[in-house]
Parts: C-alpha cells; structure tokens; sequence
C-alpha cells in the first residue's frame, strides 16, 4: 500500500503539492488524475524519494522508500521512458539494474519476453521509438516482481494493440493483490482500466472513490426522442432545462431528469419514442471538479 500524509513540497514560492493526503490500495488499478501543473508528477517523486518533502511524508506499505533495501524488490516505478543511458543495449540496461538489486540475468530475459522486446534487446536503447521506450521501462519496473507499483503517463508513444495489452496487464497486476498506481491525462484510457480515482489540483486533493460512484453522483444528459422536437423543446426550455438539438433529430437534456422530462411531455401533449438517461462520463466529472484548478484555461473572447 502506498500511503501519502500531509504531503507539502515547495520550490522556493511556488507550492507543487499542498497538504496532501490518500492511500492507494492493493488489488486494484488507481489513476491519479488532475490538470497539467496539478502536482501529480511531484508526488509520484516524492513517494520514490527523488524529492524531499517540505512537510509530510509518504511510505511504501509503511516505510519510506529510502529506508527500503533492495528497493527494486518492493517498488516497480515508470516516470520518463527516456531516462536511461541510450548508448546501452536494452539487455545492458536491465542488467546493470539487476546487478545493483541482486537480481539474475534470467529474469532479465523473462521481462524483455514479456514486454516484447526479446528480439530487439541487443538494440541500442537510444535507437527506440517512445513506445518502445515504455515497454523497456515497464520491463525495468517488473525486475524485481515487486508488489508496489507506479507508472506516470504509461501509455504514451503506445499503439493501440499496446494500449490494449497495458490496460490488461494492469488488471492482471490487480487481480495478483499488488498496489498499482497509474497516473494518466487520458480520461478514456482511465474510465476502462482504473477501479479506483484520486482527483488532485493545484496541489490538493480533490476527491477519491470508484469511477462508478463518481459518475453517478455527477450530473448526466437524458436523450429524448419525439416525432414533435420543436414543441417539446420549447416546453423543456420554459421548464428551466438546456437543450441540445442531436444530428439525428434527438434532443440532449440537461438541468431536469427523465421523470420530469416525461411528465412534461405527458402535459404537453408530445409522445415520446425514447427516453433514456445518460450516465456523466469521467472526462466530464473530471472537468467539472477540476475546473477551478486549471493553470491554463480556455476563456471566451468577449463579444
């Protein structure tokens, strides 16, 4: 289990991380999601120990990573695929890490099959693409069969057969009761692969629970269909609901929920052809709590 308390990092007058706080449980997949500038990498460095709290502190099942031996053996981490020495060899590469963590050759070569990179190990990893890259960080993670493991932006430079692959290898790691924490830009790849979110901006925590509760407590659209659109607009429209005209003659309803869209429709005089609610989807959770936290947000021109 990865535990974060009270986490403050500053850098000279600019606070990266403020006061934050949260668990990341084993057996299941965790995004951590906010917008750029929210903190995420920080704190993903600070529970690896490549940055020093200002305040607070984060522990691995309860130790500090620093006061953990053999490291490798407790904590698989992927933070930037370009961090390595790219005249070695991706074989090289692993081995020098082994080495350092007591780790066999053997297993080296069971985690560059696993990965795929089998047949291009005696590569230079500087030749390789950005997703290859990631696949030889991920080998570098798994060295150790460590039962705590983080991976930031995992899926950048993939194709989508290697999205497909990491979305089920995460699982995978899950279902084996390791911790996985994943942080990611990527809403949709998150609502498909994570179990559990922690919502941070500007440094502090926002929210945390299931992708499931935290859609169903946001409010969704209800799509309406009706031979008579215009007049069942108009009436939705006085009631207080915003409506969207669908390319397909539907309407897209927000501000009132189905029974009330129904009973309106009934007192109006308008059959309807098809009334289903639609759930919020994550992206549009996470924009919504995220939106006062922004660094760098889209304003419209005045008119």
């Amino acid at each position: 289990m990865i535990t974060v308390e009270h986490l403050t990092k500053r850098y000279g007058s600019t606070v990266a991380v403020d006061d934050l706080s949260f668990e990341v449980k084993p057996g299941v997949v965790t995004g951590f999601l906010g917008p750029n500038g929210s903190g995420k990498s920080t704190t993903m460095r600070a529970i690896l120990g490549l940055d020093t709290p200002s305040s607070g502190r984060t522990t691995i099942d309860g130790t500090p990573y620093r006061h953990l031996n053999a490291p490798l053996h407790h904590v698989g981490a992927l933070l930037d695929a370009k961090a390595l020495n790219p005249t070695r060899s991706a074989r090289n590469h692993l081995r020098a890490l082994a080495v350092a963590n007591g780790i066999s050759n053997a297993r080296v070569d069971e985690v560059l099959e696993f990965v795929g990179l089998a047949s291009v190990a005696k590569k230079k990893a500087g030749s390789f693409s950005l997703g290859m890259s990631q696949r030889l960080g991920i080998a570098a993670a798994l060295l150790g069969d460590p039962a705590v493991l983080l991976f930031d932006e995992p899926v950048n430079g993939l194709d989508p057969e290697g999205i497909r692959w990491i979305r089920e290898f995460f699982r995978t790691l899950a279902r084996e009761g390791r911790t996985v924490f994943v942080s990611s830009h990527l809403m949709s790849e998150m609502a498909l692969t994570a179990d559990q979110i922690i919502v941070i901006g500007r440094g502090r925590f926002i929210t945390s629970g299931s992708i499931a509760d935290l859609t169903s407590s946001a409010a969704g659209t209800v799509l309406v269909r009706s031979l008579d659109s215009a007049r069942l607009s108009d009436a939705l429209r006085h009631a207080g609901a915003e409506v969207e005209a669908g390319q397909d003659g539907s309407l897209i309803v927000s501000n009132l929920d189905s029974e009330r869209i129904g009973r309106l429709a009934l007192e109006t005089g308008v059959a309807l052809s098809e009334l289903t609610p639609q759930r919020a989807s994550l992206e549009e959770v996470f924009m919504d709590l995220t939106a006062d936290s922004v660094e760098y947000g889209h304003r419209k021109e005045d008119s």
